[in-house]
């Protein structure tokens, strides 16, 4: 059973090109998944039934948020469709197994006062030079974390302004870059050979302070630490800023379809969610300004 999880793993990592972060998010599942049906005694995934995939979701349901459990029912289904496709096991157990029901939470923007409040940094250490850095472009491309701390110097271009990105499923984009980014990155880029300990640099852009790329870990607790300093009392994450980033570009008139490529969407309904959020905003401000919008008039 174990060798059929182990085939799952490495045919989304290296068919699906999964990122490492989806890869660990899916094995971590998946460990938690034939712990259970080894301790229920189940030994051969041919002897998977529904119901033991319904009671394992029903034992996680109470501690775990609804999102937490639909991606390990996703996983579970996703495995045992591969499994069927290629004939490992005889027949598709989970297949009819509906996923919980998500609410739908529009993401939060933050207003273009927060970006400015959170930006301004005092470039007085380099790990806060390269904080500043990080999260300018964070903000100027809409790169998700896991693209950010992956960027390497070759895929910066300078001159022209633009980065290549590779995101999801490896696929590459191009993205321009603002100067006001290119401003902030070039002060890094003066202190990045700080960050070096060996003999021969690390292409990585963004450096640890072990002269390796820096990892999610460590970006997020500096971005927490900002934010305490900062008297910032609002939950704020580098997808924060990717959300910024769509939003304030729709606002700014920019068509769906840039902005689709720009982040690196596959599927254009996956955008429109920022048109929600715009449209919210619109409301808001017409409510709060136009003199028929009050009630009683």
């Amino acid at each position: 059973m174990k060798q059929e999880m182990d085939d799952f793993l490495e045919f989304i990592k290296i068919e699906k090109g999964l990122s490492e972060n989806t890869y660990i998010s899916y094995k971590n599942d998946l460990d938690i998944y034939y712990e259970y049906l080894v301790a229920n005694k189940i030994f051969d995934i041919n002897n998977v039934k529904s119901k033991d995939i319904i009671n394992f979701i029903e034992k996680y349901k109470d501690n775990n948020k609804t999102t937490t459990i639909a991606h390990k029912l996703t996983v579970i289904k996703s495995l045992h469709s591969y499994l069927y496709e290629t004939k490992k096991i005889k027949e598709n157990v989970a297949e009819n197994i509906k996923r919980p029901k998500l609410k739908k939470v529009l993401p939060k923007a933050l207003t273009h006062e927060e970006i400015n409040k959170l930006l301004d940094i005092d470039l007085d250490t380099i790990q806060n030079i390269r904080l500043k850095a990080m999260l300018e472009m964070l903000y100027a491309t809409g790169f998700r974390s896991s693209e950010l701390l992956n960027l390497k110097m070759q895929d910066i271009d300078m001159v022209n302004y633009i980065i290549r990105c590779k995101g999801k499923g490896n696929k590459e984009r191009i993205v321009p870059m603002s100067e006001v980014t290119l401003k902030y990155l070039k002060k890094y880029l003066e202190v990045r050979p700080m960050f070096f300990k060996k003999e021969k640099p690390s292409d990585f852009v963004f450096l640890s302070k072990r002269g390796t790329n820096i990892n999610r870990t460590t970006f997020f607790k500096e971005i927490k630490d900002i934010l305490i300093k900062k008297d910032i009392n609002y939950n704020i994450s580098p997808h924060s800023l990717r959300h910024s980033f769509a939003t304030h570009l729709l606002e700014g008139g920019a068509d769906l379809k840039s902005i689709q490529f720009m982040m690196g969407h596959s599927d254009i309904s996956t955008t429109k969610i920022y048109t929600k959020i715009a449209n919210s905003k619109l409301k808001d401000e017409y409510t709060i300004s136009h003199p028929r919008s009050k009630r009683g008039n």
